[in-house]
């Protein structure tokens, strides 16, 4: 009986420790569900934390293009306004500088009109034909917006009239102005040539009417 009682405490005392260690190893053992949710649970944080970054570089991207499309569009705006003006501008230069050549002529008609005087019926026609000419160059001009100035009896400007004469006088206002010498024109709404005028100057006292009121006074 005795010698039975050794050995098995003897083979309870082995026994142990494989005990503990099986389980250690059994505790060690990782659950490859466990394992599974595990990798499962990190790969979404990540995709997520790249597809955040991806969406915020990407609005980058988009709002520099943006930027770079509204410059390139108001850049493009501008330059179509300045060419646009610049056409503008060419066509009324040359239009002003082809009209301009023309004006005497249209002078040289008038002028003529208004000193000739057709004596007979041959004279009367060559009258009539050159006026019909002159009509004809009037309604042109007219078409392309050229109109006379019509400065008689109002007062001086010199945005629009130029001064050639001054005539003293008391029946009309100083600056008033009194005849247009060469007519002046207009091109729409600017002034394609100034008109050359008389204008009206303050009549100053003669040395007789002097004489006569100093008379009086003296009397």
């Amino acid at each position: 009986m005795n010698s039975d009682s050794p050995e098995t405490n003897s083979n309870s005392d082995v026994n142990e420790p494989v005990t503990i260690e099986a389980n250690v190893a059994e505790n060690a053992t990782v659950n490859p569900e466990d394992a599974n949710n595990q990798t499962q649970t990190t790969a979404p944080n990540n995709a997520g934390a790249s597809e955040s970054t991806e969406i915020k570089s990407l609005k980058a991207q988009l709002d520099e293009r943006s930027s770079q499309y509204m410059r390139i569009a108001a850049d493009f705006e501008n330059y179509r306004k300045r060419t646009l003006k610049e056409k503008d501008d060419l066509e009324l230069q040359v239009k002003r500088n082809t009209i301009t050549e023309l004006l005497p002529i249209i002078d040289n008609f008038e002028r003529a009109r208004a000193q000739i005087k057709p004596q007979n019926d041959g004279e009367m026609a060559i009258h009539k034909s050159y006026q019909g000419v002159y009509k004809q160059l009037v309604d042109s001009l007219k078409r392309l917006g050229v109109s006379p100035m019509r400065p008689e009896g109002q007062e001086f400007d010199p945005n629009e009239h130029e001064a050639v004469m001054r005539e003293p006088t008391d029946e009309y206002p100083e600056g008033t102005v009194l005849e247009e010498l060469v007519r002046g024109y207009f091109l729409g709404d600017r002034v394609l040539r100034h008109a050359m005028v008389k204008v009206a100057a303050q009549k100053e006292d003669s040395p007789s009417e002097e004489n006569s009121q100093s008379g009086e006074t003296s009397t």
